[in-house]
Parts: C-alpha cells; structure tokens; sequence
C-alpha cells in the first residue's frame, strides 16, 4: 500500500511540474530558456552553449556531485536528458525511458521497450535521448519503432512502425520535434541498408514525408552511384539534427557509404552519404546538400551535428553553418545556400591536399585502403566523432574534443549479406602516429587553434563539450574525471574524478535557482552543483 501510496504521490508531483507543456513557440524560443533544456542539442541551433553564468571561473572549484542516477543496464549509456521546468527525461539503455525530478534525481515514471533478441544494431545497444512537443514525449527504438509517450505519467500514446529491424535497420538518435512533426533518421550503414530520413505527425504518428538518403532511379544523385550499389548504400542517420525557423529548413548530417573501406564495389560519389543535407521541414525536399567526403573510403561519416551562427562573414553578415568533420577539417558553409566558405584541417590528416573553389577535396594519392594496407590520418574514430561541439558568442570560439592518430587501413572482397555486418576490410592503429585526445578551441573566422587541452589517462572516452556564458567549458577527458576549462585561455579550473569511461555530451539547467551541470557515463547519470 505504501509503495502505491508513493507512486501516486510521484504522478501527482511530475504532473503539477508539467503543467506548462512544451508548445512549439516554446521550442523556438529555447535559448531565451535557459533553466530548462528542451531538445537534445538544448536548441535548434545546436550550439550547446547556454547563457547560465551561475558557474565561473572563480568558483568553479567549489562544483560538487549532488546526485547519480545508477543505469540498470551495462550498454553504452549516451544520452542527452531533456529538461522541462524541474522534470528530466532520459533514455537509458538499450530503450528505456525514465522522467527524474531534476534536483535530487529521484525516479517519477520509467517506460520499459522490450528490444527483441535478434536486434542486432552495428555498433551497440545506443540511444541517445528522447523529444518533447505539447504534452507528449517521443522515443526512437533500435527495433525501429516511434513511440509517443504522455508526458506526465509514462502511458502510451501512440506506436508506428518507421522501418525493418530484421534486415539492419535501427533507430539509435534523439528525434527532433519541428512545428507539429517529429523528424528521425535510420541507423544501420554497416548493415547494407538505404538510409532515410522521414517525418510523422506529432499527434497521430501518421508518416508525413520521407527523404531517402541514398537517392533511387529518377532521383536527383542517383548517377553518383553505379551498378546497384545504391540499394545497400548505407548513408544513415544516427545523431540528431538542426533547424532554422527563418529559413524552414532542417539539417542532417549523413554517414558512410557501403560497404566500408572497399569503394570499388560502388564507384561514384555516393551522394548523400557523407554528406550535411538541408530539407524543407514542411515536405522534406531537398534544398541543397554539401558532400565533406565524396566516394568515402575511410569510413568517415557526417553525422556530426549542424551548428547554426548568425554573424558577420568576411564583411558581411550571414547565416552560417559550423561543422568539424570527422575526415579533420574545419568547415564553414553559407546555410542558406550551401556554400562552401572555409576548409582547414584542425587535426593531422594525410588524405588530401586542399580544396577545389566549391569544397570538393583534392585527394592525395596513395592515401585509400589497399589490400596490402596504407596508413592514413584521421583514424577510422576520426578526428572528431559524433559527440557534441560547441560555440560561444562572447569568445567567438568553437569548442571540441580532437583525437589525433592514424589507422592501418585494408580493403577486402566481401559480399553482401542482408542482415549481416558488410565491413569489407579491416583497420588498426598505427604505432608511429600520435594517439591522444585534446579538447581545441578554434577560430571559426580561420579555422585555426587559439588554445588545447591535452588530455591525459587511457579511458576510451567520447565526449561531447558544453559551453557557458559563465565562461567554462564542461567535458568528460581520458583520466575518467569531469571537467571544466577557462572558456578563454583553455586552462584548467576543475575536475572531479569519477573513473567513468564517457560516452555523451554534457548539458546543464536550472532549478530551484542553482545552476546544475550533468552527463551521463558507463554506469549512470552524474549532476553537479556549486556547494552550498
């Protein structure tokens, strides 16, 4: 009696904090809301930079850990929370979903996806976080459902089927909540799949549009594929996307085609896999899409996340569009356009030697896979991944996490199997090429590195970075500690080692009028605030 005593008590409480609902004037309008932490990138522009500035460089040392959420499951633990006025929602892994009171991490609801046995995703049992729209909460599955979930106790709305699970499919990302839609992409490049992306009313599940992100016969880009490559050409999307009201369009970044590492089973340019494709939010047209890597042979997918700047270029103000791409360079593009504006490498690669006027890469000779095996930088993790970036408009700084090292690569004949891993070759690292992770603040203006942040310690982690208008810069470093940098110089101003190997971003929020900062990592949900 007690424990349902309780449990009403927590319906009552996660209901009274959800009263205001998250309308979509209120998702517009997200970075005039810093308390809250409404989407999985905190806003459409995906900058990850908040205006919270309770934290400085002063008292950072006085952050503190005030409370873990422990994972019940050991699979890769990689979400970013949404925050609604005091009420958390995270994923947890493999697709759960868990409502937490954001000041002392205690549970409201938990929604438990059963994952059929036989999902058997490329790279994990991943997901990365959920979306808010009204009342409801939406959760992406690796068995390919969409799940809209009522915000304020758990039940279930609404269920749609998005794609087929048994054949390599898999829905691994945060989807993003656009007007009266919910956008997500596919998983499963490794697989033999045919990527997409695809919109669904927000209040029936309905499908609305779909994108396919390897374009079929009569669809523009379909020659940049030759024989039938195109039906297995992989080019998923697993890590969530941007958008511009003014402009209508959404940005998503594409990944690699298959299979990797042997091309010559698929000549052409492969569009769009890795690639940045901008669509019209309304019907999912393309606008115009920008290849960072044409006919990639390295298995360096785009799936890094759009950053949208408004600011002046080169005398005059544009609508810019930020992308540290895992094949080591810098870009900047026109957003409204696509228009190739910078290309600098931020990290050692050995793969091209420049660009051609509209952003092409002049490839070196000598640098793709052979049967014999040729070292090449980046290394197939890339010179940065999947994990968040960051831009602060004080500092004009763009923030990141850097590996440096180079990989062995080899191609081999293999054929396709549908269901089945299709990696025809094979990589290691190369023992005379650096192998360390730095976190690199970068002058968006030239692309080149104003300060690092060499980290130390042998965790594999993969974290994202977070900014403050504090003037911090949070993230998860190779030692398994949590950390802050002086936004400006890159210097160290606190860790807290937690011995955790991090696999996820770090955001941060408001309640109560303290200023919080969290991450997830391998065993939980971690949330610090200045001591009392």
């Amino acid at each position: 009696m007690m424990a349902l005593a309780m449990r009403w008590l927590s319906i009552v409480l996660v209901t009274s904090a959800l009263s205001g609902q998250v309308p979509y004037d209120r998702l517009l309008n997200a970075e005039r809301d810093p308390a809250n932490w409404l989407s999985y990138n905190g806003s459409y522009s995906s900058t990850r930079h908040t205006t919270l500035e309770q934290i400085t460089p002063e008292n950072a040392p006085d952050l503190e850990l005030d409370w873990v959420f422990q994972a019940s499951a050991l699979d890769k633990f990689e979400t970013s929370p949404v925050i609604v006025d005091g009420v958390m929602y995270i994923t947890e892994p493999p697709n759960d979903v868990v409502a937490l009171d954001a000041r002392t991490g205690r549970v409201f609801w938990e929604y438990e996806h059963e994952v059929p046995p036989n999902v058997t995703p490329c790279c994990g049992k991943v997901n990365r976080g959920v979306a808010v729209l009204d009342e409801l909460v939406y959760l992406a599955t690796l068995d390919c459902r969409l799940i809209a979930l009522d915000a304020k106790t758990g039940a279930k709305a609404w269920d749609v089927e998005v794609c087929n699970y048994p054949i390599g499919y898999a829905l691994a990302l945060a989807p993003l909540a656009v007007k009266d839609k919910i956008i997500i992409g596919t998983a499963g490049g490794e697989l033999g799949i045919r990527g997409f992306l695809a919109a669904y009313d927000a209040k029936t599940g309905e499908q609305a549009w779909k994108f396919y992100t390897v374009p079929g016969p009569g669809e523009p880009g379909h020659e940049t594929w030759e024989n039938d490559a195109w039906k297995t050409g992989g080019a998923s999307i697993w890590v969530t996307g941007s958008y511009d009201p003014e402009l209508n369009l959404t940005y998503w970044g594409v990944g690699n085609p298959g299979p990797d590492w042997n091309p010559d089973v698929r000549p052409g340019d492969n569009l769009y896999s890795s690639s940045v494709v901008a669509l019209d939010a309304d019907t999912g047209k393309l606008a115009w899409h920008f290849q960072f890597t044409p006919h990639d042979k390295w298995d360096w997918d785009s799936v890094q996340v759009p950053v949208l700047v408004d600011m002046d270029w080169q005398g005059r103000p544009r609508k810019l569009m930020l992308w540290a791409n895992r094949n080591g360079f810098f870009y900047v593009l026109d957003r409204v356009t696509g228009e190739f504006l910078l290309g600098e490498a931020f990290a050692k690669q050995t793969w091209a030697k420049g660009f051609t006027p509209d952003g092409r890469p002049i490839v070196l000779p000598g640098s793709e896979p052979t049967e014999e095996g040729v070292v090449t930088c980046p290394a197939i993790r890339g010179a940065t991944n999947w994990f968040a970036t960051a831009y602060n408009p004080d500092t004009k700084l763009f923030y990141l996490l850097v590996h440096e090292s180079c990989n062995e690569y080899k191609k081999a004949d293999r054929p396709w199997e549908r269901g089945k891993g299709w990696l025809a070759g094979s990589f290691k690292l190369s023992p005379d090429h650096e192998n360390r992770k730095y976190i690199r603040a970068l002058d968006i203006q030239t692309g080149k590195t104003v300060w690092e942040y060499a980290q130390t310690g042998k965790v594999q982690t993969y974290s994202g970075v977070l900014s403050t208008a504090g003037g911090l810069v949070f993230f998860g470093e190779d030692s398994g500690a949590f950390a802050a940098l002086d936004a400006e110089t890159g210097k160290p101003l606190w860790h807290f080692q937690a011995n955790q190997n991090w696999k996820a971003s770090p955001m941060t929020y408001m309640v109560g009028g303290k200023q919080y900062v969290a991450i997830a990592s391998g065993m939980g949900f971690w949330a610090f605030q200045l001591a009392d």
